[in-house]
């Protein structure tokens, strides 16, 4: 046989030699490697290694959780998941992670499934609102997709947004409730250049809340604070959540802002956060150690709890009770300018009776705040009583 012949043999094993080597310097690698609890761009904890016990092993439960364990800390993580996602984004689909790679640097959330709860949980609303006595009134977030449609790719699900709300709105306004419909002043806002929404987040910046508050206020007859009283603080480098699942790396981050009203100080401002009946008072409504994180969104109330209390003692207004998904976060400082105390209720991590605490604080206003999407897809408010 001669040396080509040779050589011809040889190079039909290289490509499963190297296929080897590349398993097993893996493997090392995944074994020595050291293993991180918290994935910053992914916003959430890894993780950690399954107990090894007979009923997990025999349940499944240990395979089910070192598989999750396996791919959470599989060497390189970010690279392959940010090569998964732009690989999909370029053989033909508009995006990856349930997210849309859009124009001007937006990463915007797909529509919602149409099989969704929002008509059900409109129904608890209002059937909430028959056990007690105080006006109620509910505000609903368009979605991203919805406003800045004009960023959106050419093939694209429909966000079924006007639909949704036409029809809460009519059941709500049939039952006596009130509602304030944002999507005029936003499409206004938006086609002016008012960007209402993060470009990284699903969440709408500190000039979209505001924007909303304005509104809000016409619907309860107060007048809203003045932009001129606060001063803008604005903290780069903010990735949120539609990053985070899309693993789009390699867009630009947005920046947050603070608009906090001089006025307010530990004299007069009060925050009560309770959480598993553990209750912390502090003398601020931002909390500024979380503008050092990639997600800076917490920097509003210290992000989800399940009880949030807010006291302006130079504020002239009553007690308002907000039920509220993160939106609300953003937004409860403005109203901290009309109302004496706000009580923040997330139905998340709130197990008690909301009929209770209302007695207890006998609030002039009960709001029921969420973004549209996520009204579509909650399963907590179904058991506030």
């Amino acid at each position: 046989m001669s040396d080509s012949d040779n050589r011809s043999k040889l190079g039909k094993y290289v490509p499963a030699f190297v296929f080897i080597v590349f398993i097993f310097g893996m493997a090392i690698w995944f074994l020595f490697a050291p293993k991180s609890d918290y994935s910053s761009s992914e916003k959430r904890y890894l993780q950690k290694f399954p107990d090894v016990t007979f009923e997990s092993v025999e349940s499944g439960k240990f395979g089910s959780e070192f598989e999750t364990f396996f791919a959470d800390h599989f060497p390189s993580r970010n690279f392959w998941v940010g090569l998964n996602a732009y690989y999909t984004l370029y053989t033909g689909n508009n995006g990856a992670g349930g997210v849309y790679d859009c124009k001007n640097g937006y990463l915007i959330n797909k529509p919602v499934s149409t099989e969704n709860r929002l008509y059900a949980n409109t129904d608890t609303i209002v059937n909430f609102k028959e056990n007690i006595d105080v006006p109620v009134t509910v505000m609903l977030v368009p979605s991203t997709g919805y406003i800045a449609e004009d960023v959106l790719p050419p093939i694209h699900d429909k966000y079924n947004d006007d639909e949704y709300i036409d029809n809460v709105s009519k059941k709500l306004s049939d039952n006596g409730l009130s509602f304030v419909d944002l999507r005029d002043k936003f499409k206004s806002a938006y086609s002016d250049g008012m960007q209402l929404y993060y470009k990284t987040d699903h969440h709408w910046t500190t000039e979209g809340a505001y924007t909303a508050y304005e509104e809000l206020c016409k619907q309860l007859g107060i007048t809203p604070a003045a932009k001129e009283k606060f001063n803008v603080e604005a903290y780069p480098g903010f990735y949120g959540t539609t990053y985070s699942t899309s693993g789009f790396w390699f867009t630009q981050p947005d920046t947050i802002e603070v608009w906090n009203n001089p006025d307010n100080t530990e004299n007069n401002i009060g925050v009560k956060i309770t959480e598993s009946g553990d209750t912390k008072e502090y003398n601020s409504m931002f909390f500024y150690d979380h503008i050092d994180e990639d997600d800076k969104y917490p920097v509003f109330l210290d992000g989800n709890h399940a009880l949030t209390e807010i006291t302006n003692s130079n504020a002239k207004g009553g007690t308002l009770l907000m039920v509220k998904d993160s939106f609300g976060h953003c937004l409860a400082p403005f109203l901290a300018e009309n109302y004496s105390k706000i009580v923040m209720v997330d139905m998340r991590y709130y197990k008690m009776s909301v009929s209770d605490l209302i007695k207890a604080e006998n609030p002039e206003q009960v709001l029921f705040m969420y973004g549209v999407d996520n009204l579509a897809t909650d399963t907590d408010i179904a058991w506030i009583k």
